[in-house]
């Protein structure tokens, strides 16, 4: 695909605007901001990934992961900032499935260790745990704002805090796992993921294609489940002072 070619396709960005200017919707901006961000980051990151592949340095290629790593928890961690130390907390499970995935990917050699696969498939992790985690913290803040009397009811029963905080934090980790699970009911039959359809269209063998992509799809499955129950039972605790009472939020 040329530049002209690519610059064709804004007819896919002028036509929300279109839309956002006839119903005033008030878009229009951050849809413009969207696409450039997006063009100068893809097109940046294009050619920093050419670099790290033609070098193939375990140093590059850490420090690419760090990036993601941190701009994902940076991201994510404004979605919990009523939770204490959150960010660390979102660190730490972003860290901990990275660690975990690719231990098994390259330990059991079902991807090369090289900067290819490495990089693609931390970014497609890295990524996915981001959107986990803030839907995570989307569901639980609002659970626990609006079970407050019942938590507390519980305490002065004499209940703990985790007992307390148990069904708020299954509801958060099932409602933010949901997502994951119902997009792979129907995959191949509604949609046909990226990833896939990046393979056929540079002329990939379409069964190889499915191969990867199904890797790909429990690879997923296991990062929203991590991911959801990690950082949840690093969150709770910290809703409650040493006296075990609920930290009311402000």
């Amino acid at each position: 695909m040329s530049f002209l070619t690519l610059s064709i396709t804004l007819i896919f960005v002028l036509i929300p605007i279109i839309l956002s200017k006839t119903l005033r919707l008030d878009l229009e901006k951050d849809t413009i901001i969207a696409t450039i961000r997006s063009i100068i980051q893809l097109l940046a990151v294009g050619y920093i990934l050419k670099f790290v592949f033609d070098t193939e340095s375990l140093v590059y290629i850490f420090l690419m992961v760090a990036l993601m790593i941190g701009v994902a928890t940076h991201n994510a961690q404004k979605k919990g900032a009523s939770i204490r130390g959150i960010t660390w907390k979102v660190g730490i499970t972003l860290v901990f499935v990275e660690v975990l995935t690719q231990s098994i990917l390259i330990g059991f050699n079902i991807i090369p260790a090289t900067a290819q696969y490495i990089i693609s498939i931390s970014g497609m992790v890295v990524g996915n745990s981001m959107v986990l985690s803030i839907l995570f913290l989307n569901r639980f803040t609002a659970e626990v704002e609006t079970h407050q009397d019942e938590t507390e009811l519980i305490l002065s029963l004499g209940g703990t805090p985790k007992q307390a905080i148990h069904t708020q934090l299954m509801n958060a980790i099932k409602a933010s796992m949901i997502p994951t699970i119902e997009s792979q009911k129907t995959v191949g039959l509604v949609q046909l993921p990226g990833m896939m359809s990046g393979q056929i269209i540079a002329g990939a063998d379409p069964v190889q294609a499915v191969q990867f992509q199904l890797l790909v799809m429990f690879l997923l499955l296991t990062t929203a489940a991590v991911t959801s129950v990690m950082l949840g039972f690093l969150s709770y605790p910290t809703l409650f002072n040493e006296r075990m009472q609920l930290l009311r939020g402000k």
